[in-house]
């Protein structure tokens, strides 16, 4: 559901809160920003990529020399999928929750109201905001 620039997904015991474009159809998102929020208030981010945009961006550096020449592509909370979609990135979230890798694939952001040092910014290879 909708509420406001984030799109919700709830589920039982936590919830996956992405943010897509605005401009952008959610059955083709190919990477965004998300967090998974537990009902104890522990929470968890993560930046989504296909593995398509991962390709795109990394041909791209190429060109601007960047990751030596889109040779290697990093961050610290980055989670490739294969298909793009909220649908199909809700189904990935919805494993690593259920087998527990969420706290491998994702990063820890503290308790809900816990604005701490480092919430809400991230390190990437690139600028991975142009389109």
């Amino acid at each position: 559901m909708w509420d406001g620039p984030f799109y919700r997904v709830r589920r039982d015991g936590y919830e996956i809160c992405f943010l897509p474009d605005a401009d952008e159809a959610l059955d083709e998102v190919s990477s965004l920003d998300l967090w998974v929020t537990f009902a104890d208030g522990e929470r968890w981010s993560a930046t989504v990529f296909t593995l398509d945009e991962a390709r795109r961006l990394m041909d791209r550096w190429q060109d601007t020399e960047e990751c030596l020449g889109g040779r290697y592509f990093f961050g610290w909370d980055d989670l490739i999928v294969r298909d793009p979609g909220i649908e199909a990135m809700t189904r990935v979230i919805d494993d690593l929750v259920r087998s527990g890798s969420y706290t491998s694939a994702m990063r820890p952001l503290g308790p809900e109201g816990d604005e701490g040092e480092g919430d809400g910014e991230r390190e990437v290879a690139g600028d991975t905001t142009d389109a």
